[in-house]
């Protein structure tokens, strides 16, 4: 059965990719690249540089999710400069190649492991990065939802309609608010952990607790950032409306498993976004894909080469001491 999972996910990833290829290229039947160029030279250079910063912040926001985990288990003794490396790379290609296949663990225990972390340590460390994540989607789409009820109204042809009735989506709202509240609660008051089939999730320290309330949101806020300050500015979509659609088109991102979210990401961009030109929006959602997935991802590559460059350096000077046997590693794909 498990076996079955490892080539399902992958499969429904890629149909995800054709169809909503699909339905993008009938989006933007009709949309010249000649359109897309002039949108992204009438942005002026600073809002380049805006988005720039953006993007440190929400890579900055993704190392300080490990070093809260780390903090969580206790471990002191790593610089924070191994970590945001570690953590970038990680980002990096899980971002691109998709969460379903990649899921950053195996480059997490590469460079853990040499660190003196054990799997289970790496693993605590992984599945808290992701809670951490998704608190933070938990705790943005609350806010949003609930200061803005009607902003599902972008999505009424994505949506069942019952969604996007604005007193269920602040109901919706509410309720995920009250999800965060009942974690802070739960990590407060000390809690005993909560057991759900085999898993045993036990509640942090308000000081870890209140590190991932903010860290969590700030990584969304900055990415969100880059899109925001691409779009048009005399047109003035508010940044909450971005970061609401952000949030949703993320989210059906990964939701899909369809690598990097290509096609499904800018879909519902696309879709939510009717009131801002298509082009405008395809130029933000291309330096998106520029800034937060392709540069990192090639500078990623380039952190692996030299890891592995140094592990092999390594292996090859400790080789033949008697008493100083190299750890194994496993692959790193």
């Amino acid at each position: 059965m498990k076996n079955v999972r490892e080539f399902l996910w992958p499969i429904i990833g890629l149909l995800a990719v054709v169809v909503s290829g699909w339905l993008l290229y009938r989006e933007l039947r009709g949309l010249s690249l000649d359109d897309v160029w002039d949108s992204l030279k009438a942005v002026p250079t600073e809002r380049y540089v805006y988005a720039a910063l953006s993007t440190l912040v929400a890579y900055a926001a993704l190392a300080w999710y490990d070093r809260i985990a780390l903090l969580h288990l206790g471990v002191r003794h790593i610089s924070w400069f191994f970590v945001s490396v570690t953590s970038f790379t990680t980002y990096a290609l899980s971002h691109n190649i998709g969460a379903s296949v990649f899921s950053g663990a195996l480059v997490r225990y590469r460079a853990y492991s040499s660190k003196g972390l054990s799997a289970a340590q790496i693993a605590v460390l992984v599945a808290l990065c992701s809670f951490t994540f998704g608190l933070g989607t938990i705790l943005l789409g609350g806010i949003v939802l609930t200061l803005d009820p009607t902003l599902l109204h972008r999505l009424e042809d994505l949506l069942p309609a019952a969604l996007t009735n604005p007193a269920t989506a602040r109901t919706v709202g509410i309720i995920l608010l009250g999800i965060v509240v009942l974690y802070a609660a739960g990590s407060i008051l000390r809690l005993p952990p909560l057991n759900i089939r085999k898993a045993k999730l036990e509640y942090p320290r308000p000081a870890i607790m209140g590190r991932q309330l903010v860290a969590a949101p700030l990584e969304l806020l900055g990415a969100a950032g880059i899109i925001y300050f691409i779009m048009p500015a005399h047109l003035e979509p508010s940044f909450i409306v971005v970061l609401a659609v952000f949030l949703a088109s993320f989210s059906a991102a990964l939701v899909s498993h369809a690598p990097g979210g290509l096609g499904v990401f800018e879909l519902v961009f696309l879709t939510a976004m009717p009131d801002i030109p298509k082009a405008d929006v395809l130029a933000a959602l291309i330096i998106f894909r520029l800034f937060y997935l392709l540069i990192p991802f090639a500078l990623s590559l380039v952190v692996i080469l030299m890891f592995e460059r140094s592990r092999l350096s390594q292996a090859w000077r400790q080789r033949g001491k008697p008493g100083d046997p190299v750890p194994p590693t496993p692959p790193l794909i």
